[in-house]
């Protein structure tokens, strides 16, 4: 695809590719024909000092920014897109100054470099931005296997050395280059295999590129909007904390419990809670400008019935699970009187369960929230497939069947050109991989607990589903997650371990999901017509280099912040609450530590919660069986149980304030501004959205090394948290808490 050409330009180029260009090579997919160019320029360099500088340090950039904030209370993950936006200029900017002299490095032979050959090219832009994706981290914005190193040393208070943890954040990162190597003639070649999500990157890079002659520029806009939003953090972020979590029914009824549950946007409802903070609008959901309106719709549909009607249903209407007995949100761990589970003295020395202390400690309890919610996790997992298989199955079967039976599409006959990746390199990968992983288990079992076996087991789970599950990504952009099924699997193979069940999940459903995100990559990379080799040399050195300076910012943190991590030992409005390694923690002890036997099974409370895999597995069932007899009522069609149950599956750690406000934006800019002002939407709002986040992750490193780490604070009522603190309160009578009335 060539960019920046006037018409005269694109009719020559045409006209040079007509022998290429056959109407029976078109794309079969509607959204591929009307979003993806069929012509290429070849000659376009790609392998550029411009794409390497600002490819690494935007690796570098996002993978201590995302790092960095996932340790706090609202997480900002800095995506690909702010990148997409923010290099832009830069590049345009290096092309104008560089100097354009050649010259010959030894070992080049003949061939002549510059370190500005040219215009910058859209095919950097793409390798740059890929770059930043592998930076971009997992869901919490950090790969995930930092979440091991953090519940070992912050929650568990145990030892795991340096290299064990980077073997272990590099391993489970890379693993997934073995699958997607193996499987991408599967489900990146054929045309059929189309990945939606895939297109929005195309379009943007194509928007971002096309002239721009207005006194408005977007690079303007962005410059602009990066300013206010890195002048504004300064408020919320350090002099008026409290503009980030406005409970006014707290302050108006500040004795009542029952207030503080419905009011506080952190622990409760969140009822008449709003925020005036970016950070924690944007946290956990992402950004609401750059979700689509009917994504929030089905989103905002679930949270309403969830958290609304079945959670007060369940808290004050039937006390379900003794719910009383507990906050009515929380992530914590309790004791059947309310008080938090002292999960240290069910460990024993060699960090196993301690079967009777734990029988002395009594059983384990969650919030109803909590519990709640993994049973609806239950049901999301189960219908999700079922979902697919009844609505898209047979279209998903005929589409696989056609990626064999039709002639490639002109996307794929284009990309011939380009030499293609041997296939030794992802053996290569996988193998080296599977050694560092093996070695890992074996020598250093201690400190990761998983037997040499789990690791084989996983790694199995993980190639047998990473195929089926890419398909269902590429074609109906839903990914159904494996961590609810590989906890379960090592929960009742193996518990009383903690560590091995994290792991586990993690080779298994973390590798999976490595393989569909460099398989996403490598499609877009297909589109945009980017030579084969760089792309898997780029993603390869980015996730590398990124696993590495992840897992080097965590051990820093973990190091320098007193009490990282600890709720109940911090300040009161201290960041470093880790809410999401807080959740991660809890799914260690659940099915880890204690194991679902004694949790979700006969020796535990929650056993009815397995009845949610059967409602999963139905429900989709019976919206078909609706559809098929009523064919005329379209909107049946429309009801997306997956979507819907899933709706919550951030929450916890995410809170009612996080999604008030994000369905709040989002409907704003992708109902209101995009009907209305469609013009403006197209130009500026993933601007807007990528200055925003840069703004604000700017101010926020900013803040933290120039006064927090000199421990500079100011003390006053609007820097006292969101002041709800009886939202954490139980409701039963006759159950004693600390800093709780007495019913």
């Amino acid at each position: 695809m060539v960019l920046e050409i006037e018409p005269a330009e694109i009719t020559k180029h045409k006209a040079e590719n007509a022998d290429i260009i056959d109407e029976d090579e078109e794309s079969p997919v509607e959204e591929v024909r009307l979003t993806v160019s069929n012509h290429d320029d070849p000659t376009l360099p790609v392998w550029t000092f411009r794409m390497w500088f600002l490819g690494l340090v935007s690796c570098v950039l996002l993978s201590f920014l995302n790092t960095f904030f996932s340790y706090r209370t609202e997480p900002l993950v800095i995506t690909m897109i702010s990148v997409q936006v923010a290099t832009l200029p830069i590049g345009r900017l290096m092309a104008k100054v560089l100097p354009t002299t050649t010259f010959r490095l030894p070992g080049m032979g003949e061939r002549e470099f510059s370190l500005n050959p040219g215009p910058f090219n859209m095919k950097e832009h793409v390798l740059i931005s890929i770059f930043a994706n592998a930076g971009a981290g997992f869901g919490s914005g950090a790969a995930y296997a930092v979440g091991i190193v953090n519940i070992i040393k912050a929650f568990y208070h145990r030892k795991i050395s340096f290299l064990a943890s980077w073997i272990l954040v590099i391993t489970t990162q890379v693993l997934g280059y073995g699958w997607a190597g193996i499987l991408r003639k599967y489900v990146v070649d054929p045309a059929h295999m189309w990945w939606p999500s895939s297109l929005v990157q195309v379009s943007l890079f194509r928007a971002l590129h096309e002239k721009d002659h207005r006194r408005m520029t977007r690079g303007k806009f962005f410059s602009i909007a990066l300013i206010c939003s890195f002048s504004w953090y300064l408020f919320p972020g350090y002099l008026i904390p409290i503009l980030s979590n406005i409970s006014w029914v707290c302050w108006a009824f500040p004795k009542s419990v029952t207030a503080h549950q419905i009011g506080s946007g952190m622990r409760g409802l969140g009822l008449g809670s709003l925020t005036l903070d970016w950070s924690v609008v944007a946290s956990f959901l992402g950004s609401p400008l750059v979700t689509p309106f009917f994504a929030i719709a089905n989103v905002c549909v679930g949270y309403v019935a969830i958290m609304y009607v079945l959670l007060p249903v369940a808290y004050w209407g039937l006390n379900l699970y003794t719910a009383q007995n507990f906050p009515i949100f929380s992530s914590h761990l309790f004791s059947a009187q309310g008080q938090i589970y002292n999960v240290s003295a069910i460990v024993n020395d060699k960090f196993q369960i301690d079967y009777p202390a734990y029988e002395q400690q009594g059983r384990l309890y969650l919030s109803t929230f909590f519990a709640l919610t993994y049973g609806i996790g239950f049901a999301a997992v189960v219908a999700t497939l079922s979902h697919v298989a009844l609505f898209n199955g047979k279209e998903i079967y005929n589409q696989f069947r056609a990626s064999y039976g039709r002639k490639s599409d002109i996307h794929t006959k284009l990309m011939r050109k380009y030499k293609d990746i041997p296939n030794w390199w992802f053996h290569l990968m996988l193998g080296v991989s599977l050694v560092l992983s093996l070695a890992l288990c074996i020598f250093m079992n201690d400190q990761v607990q998983m037997p040499w076996w789990g690791l084989v087991f996983a790694s199995g789970l993980a190639l047998i589903f990473t195929l089926p599950i890419s398909i269902i990504t590429a074609t109906t952009n839903q990914t159904p997650g494996l961590n609810v099924i590989t906890e379960y699997i090592m929960g009742v193979i193996l518990p009383g371990r903690p560590i091995a069940n994290v792991c586990f999940k993690t080779y298994g459903y973390i590798s999976m999901s490595q393989a569909v995100s460099f398989l996403n990559d490598f499609k877009l990379g297909h589109y945009m017509k980017i030579p084969p080799r760089s792309m898997f040399i780029v993603q390869c050195v980015g996730t590398i280099l990124a696993g590495t300076i992840n897992i080097a910012t965590a051990w820093w943190l973990l190091t320098s912040v007193n009490n990282i991590c600890q709720d109940q030992l911090l300040p009161p409005n201290s960041p470093w609450t880790c809410p999401g390694d807080r959740v991660f923690f809890d799914a260690s002890v659940i099915w880890g530590l204690v194991g679902p036997k004694r949790i979700f099974g006969s020796l535990g409370n929650y056993g009815a919660l397995n009845w949610f895999f059967l409602g999963g597995a139905l429900g989709p069932l019976l919206v078909w069986l609706l559809h098929k007899a009523f064919p005329s009522q379209q909107w049946i069609k429309l009801i997306n149980l997956p979507v819907l149950l899933g709706a919550t599956a951030a929450m916890p750690p995410a809170t009612t304030l996080n999604f008030n406000s994000w369905i709040f934006f989002g409907t704003i800019f992708n109902l209101f501004v995009f009907k209305y002002r469609k013009g403006w939407w197209q130009r500026y709002n993933y601007v807007l959205s990528a200055a925003m986040d840069a703004g604000l992750a700017f101010m926020g490193v900013l803040l933290y090394f120039s006064l927090s780490m000199e421990d500079i604070s100011i003390s006053w009522w609007g820097a006292d948290g969101e002041h709800c603190k009886l939202a954490a309160c139980p409701t039963a009578k006759g159950i004693a808490v600390d800093g709780c009335p007495i019913y």
